[in-house]
């Protein structure tokens, strides 16, 4: 049956010379994966750039219960960006969310919460005009609550601890090894209590951002099992230095 839904593009890879499958989350399903044939025919009407990653996209496909993967029929772009695509900042950003998303959306059961979230999220990003440097942190902090550890705080003030492996500030130094202190705490707090809009204002030197940025893969890699390693994060790291 033909089904309509937004989407936002996660991946694809290449079935035939001119087929491809493509990943990617849609408002009404999930996250699914759709053939796309003919794609690189000289008559196609599909264009292989509609498949760039994080594109946000209206789609319609044959959608069949128990399969894995549907055609699809049509596809077209719902917002395009206007800065992600030619700002090589925003650019490498939006490559390591790109891979976080991929690591970390697995559910094929509909989520209308995250998918308007992200929708949301990659528009106001895409139109910034504050510095970016900031919001691949942001980004991470908040999709944690989506996905089921986002941080939380003991009822005393003055934190000066954060616990990786429980999610916890507190004030009194973990047991674990895997423990934040002093100013690395601080900013994973302000980020945590941060907005994109305020998050762009915070002052964070680019060797702190690395360390916040490697503290959040940990707490991704305790939290989310499979996580692994993030192959964007050395471009990320080198662009933000």
């Amino acid at each position: 049956m033909l089904k309509q839904s937004r989407g936002i593009v996660l991946s694809f890879i290449k079935y035939s010379e001119t087929s491809i499958i493509a990943k990617i989350y849609t408002e009404k399903f999930g996250l699914q994966s759709y053939m796309v044939k003919g794609l690189r025919g000289k008559k196609s009407k599909v264009k292989i750039a509609l498949f760039e990653a994080l594109n946000q996209v209206e789609i319609i496909a044959y959608q069949k219960e128990n399969k894995t993967i549907h055609n699809l029929k049509e596809i077209r772009i719902s917002t395009a960006y206007q800065s992600i695509p030619i700002d090589i900042t925003k650019r490498s950003i939006s490559f390591f969310i790109n891979e976080v998303l991929i690591k970390t959306i697995k559910e094929e059961s509909p989520g209308e919460a995250l998918f308007d979230w992200l929708s949301q999220s990659l528009i106001w990003f895409d139109l910034a005009e504050d510095n970016p440097h900031n919001f691949h942190l942001c980004f991470m902090m908040q999709l944690s609550r989506f996905l089921g550890f986002y941080p939380k705080k003991d009822s005393l003030p003055n934190y000066k601890y954060f616990d990786l492996e429980s999610g916890l500030f507190t004030v009194s130094m973990p047991l674990t090894p895997n423990y934040l202190e002093g100013e690395t705490a601080r900013q994973f707090n302000d980020i945590h209590e941060s907005t994109f809009e305020s998050a762009a204002k915070l002052s964070i030197s680019s060797s702190q951002r690395r360390k916040l940025l490697d503290a959040l893969i940990i707490y991704y890699k305790l939290h989310f099992p499979g996580f692994g390693e993030i192959k964007s994060i050395d471009i990320l790291k080198t662009i933000l230095s």
